[in-house]
């Protein structure tokens, strides 16, 4: 039988997510701040949309969030008709949003002294893998609360894990996004290198992509950023956030992170050249800016 579920924020990400909610036989109540996403989504999907996150969690056993940012989350759980002053007592709040551990860590103690749970969870696998419903989730968090909503995660996710008490998920996800930056930042240089060697990039990405160099960049990636082509999801504007949140957070733990730190200025580069809805593999245009040849 299925529980009582509401979803806020209906992105590229959280408007599948939702979805696939409301398809595993859940009664979904969404909120979105575009109030014609929310119908749009009500046409779609069975459930109901609701004008406030208050009411849209409102007898909800389990609420779902995927914001933009630390502000955006603050807004949606504590601000005026914010969902935390809903929350009914035992429930579990389940945010997807990439925020700051900081942030997490505030919201997890708030709404345990309000008699519910909350869980960081951000996801990876960008708008094909919310489309898909293969999302990968790392999770902070009280155990208990954890596997309480996996079952209900895994109607969109291939992967989840709980990765240690509040803010781990958070944590998590920054140690995805420098791996993601060093592997984007070594191919759009090892495509460029090629280029400017006269070697065909494409026979070269063939040859090594079934080697040691292999990446999930390389065989998804390369062959866009040969054609530049730079509209493939998670844009430039997102990364420099998350990136935010990892040097802040390796300034807080003294982790040192040099390549992340360089990478995180080449993105600043692609945003002044007006790239900032192109996605993360854009940073090869750092690299040889239009017109540099």
């Amino acid at each position: 039988m299925g529980s009582n579920v509401s979803f806020i924020g209906l992105g590229i990400m959280g408007y599948p997510m939702a979805g696939y909610l409301a398809r595993s036989g859940h009664r979904v109540t969404v909120y979105n701040r575009t109030t014609a996403r929310a119908l749009k989504w009500v046409a779609e999907y069975p459930g109901a949309s609701a004008p406030t996150p208050a009411a849209a969690v409102e007898n909800a056993d389990f609420v779902f969030c995927c914001v933009g940012n630390d502000d955006d989350l603050r807004a949606v759980t504590l601000g005026p008709d914010g969902a935390f002053s809903s929350m009914q007592a035992g429930s579990v709040f389940v945010d997807h949003t990439t925020t700051s551990a900081r942030v997490a860590r505030e919201l997890h103690a708030e709404a345990a002294r309000l008699g519910f749970s909350f869980v960081d969870a951000p996801v990876s696998g960008g708008q094909a893998g919310a489309e898909n419903g293969t999302l990968t989730v790392m999770i902070g968090g009280d155990e208990n609360a954890v596997t309480r909503a996996a079952p209900l995660i895994a109607s969109y996710a291939r992967m989840q894990a709980r990765l240690g008490d509040s803010g781990s998920g958070q944590l998590a996800k920054m140690v995805n996004q420098i791996c993601i930056a060093g592997v984007v930042q070594g191919l759009s240089e090892a495509l460029h290198f090629a280029d400017r060697s006269g070697l065909d990039a494409r026979a070269v990405v063939e040859v090594i992509s079934k080697g040691a160099a292999q990446s999930w960049q390389m065989d998804n990636r390369a062959g866009t950023m040969i054609e530049g082509k730079f509209d493939f999801g998670f844009a430039v504007n997102w990364m420099r956030k998350d990136l935010g949140y990892v040097l802040e957070e390796a300034r807080s733990n003294g982790s040192r992170l040099p390549v992340t730190a360089l990478v995180d200025q080449f993105y600043a580069q692609i945003q002044a050249l007006g790239g900032e809805r192109w996605d993360t593999s854009s940073l090869i245009v750092a690299l040889e800016p239009p017109g540099s040849r």
